[in-house]
């Protein structure tokens, strides 16, 4: 069977052992709905609670829910079980204490992301093994949980903000030591809970990390809430400006809107600044401005190297001609794409099938 996640935003007198009070009544009556409670989280200080149910489907989960104790879920999403542990670390409930009839879990769900984007040259993007050896150490060693290694970026989730900026201060000065041919590290690091709206799994905090890490001048780029949770758990203590970027949440929001515009309309061949001034509510001159001093690039420029980025992951699978890569990536034409393709990766697209 499918195994879910659900969220319950819940009210500020509800405590850990009402929680698991709930818990414990949806385990006596779950077999009536062919569900099984693996696990959950509950985070007092955020108020949210998060079920992992293995049930046929999502109605079964809420039914389950309403007879148990009345409430039910604000939202289920579909999840892979190893993704899950790999986030967050298990997937059954923690040992019980032999002392306490009830399974207080009191373990917040809320992680601290870290992306990691690591450019050697135009085509690629893989640390050699002695800096990765070293980007395990650390992360290990700031009791981090490495997610994902592939040839774009790494992944990192952390439960500490402290250990989080801590791990991110250490690689960068890693590579900055080292001698490596790396032209550029580039780091994001947002913070969020694993289920928003209807969203995937950590999904919108990973986009913003990823986000985050693509803005990256030389500094590890951080949202406000990751700089007010730092200074919260070190007594106000001010993070280096030298070293690290707060985006402002103002800014924070206008990136992510921008972003999710464009991933939702990369392939419209229509695309332009005006379709994204209509869809903003900002004027050309207020586009510019804005794109160019948190994006650091005009509109336009976004918009091609987003598409160019999508066309490399074509490419690479190898399952797609050239020309149907150019115009499904949002290109006029074959030759115009092959053009822009040379002049950012500096090999033609057909080399680089040739090669890769």
């Amino acid at each position: 069977m499918p195994i879910y996640m659900d969220r319950h935003d819940v009210a500020e007198e509800v405590t850990a052992e009402i929680v698991a009070t709930i818990h414990k009544e949806d385990l006596r009556i779950q077999h009536q709905y062919c569900c099984k409670g693996l696990t959950y989280w509950y985070d007092d200080i955020r108020k949210t609670a998060f079920c992992l149910v293995e049930a046929p489907n999502k109605e079964a989960i809420t039914e389950m829910h309403a007879q148990a104790h009345g409430e039910v879920p604000n939202t289920i999403i579909e999840v892979d079980a190893s993704i899950v542990e790999s986030f967050l670390g298990r997937i059954e409930d923690p040992a019980k204490s032999q002392k306490t009839e009830l399974n207080i879990v009191n373990d917040p769900a809320f992680r601290i992301l870290v992306v990691l984007q690591l450019f050697e040259n135009e085509l690629t993007t893989v640390p050699d093994n002695k800096l990765f050896t070293l980007i395990k150490t650390i992360t290990e060693k700031n009791e981090g949980r490495l997610i994902k290694n592939n040839s774009n970026y790494l992944l990192i989730s952390f439960t500490s903000t402290t250990k989080a900026i801590n791990a991110s201060l250490a690689i960068k000065k890693v590579f900055s030591d080292s001698k490596t041919k790396t032209k550029q590290l580039c780091i994001g690091v947002s913070a969020g809970v694993p289920v928003t709206k209807e969203h995937g799994f950590f999904e919108e905090t990973m986009k913003t990390a990823m986000r985050l890490s693509n803005i990256s001048k030389n500094q590890i780029v951080i949202t406000s809430e990751v700089k007010d949770l730092f200074e919260s758990e070190n007594q106000n203590s001010r993070l280096s400006t030298n070293e690290i970027k707060t985006l402002p949440f103002q800014e924070e929001q206008f990136l992510n809107s921008v972003m999710n515009y464009l991933d939702s309309e990369w392939q419209n061949t229509d695309l332009g600044v005006e379709k994204f001034c209509s869809h903003l509510g900002l004027s050309t001159s207020q586009l510019y401005r804005k794109t160019k001093s948190i994006l650091h690039t005009s509109t336009n420029n976004l918009i091609q190297e987003h598409r160019l980025e999508k066309a490399l992951e074509f490419l690479r699978r190898k399952n797609k001609t050239i020309s149907e890569i150019a115009f499904e990536t949002g290109f006029n034409s074959a030759a115009y794409f092959t053009k822009c393709f040379h002049k950012k990766y500096g090999v033609s697209p057909s080399s680089f099938i040739k090669n890769a």
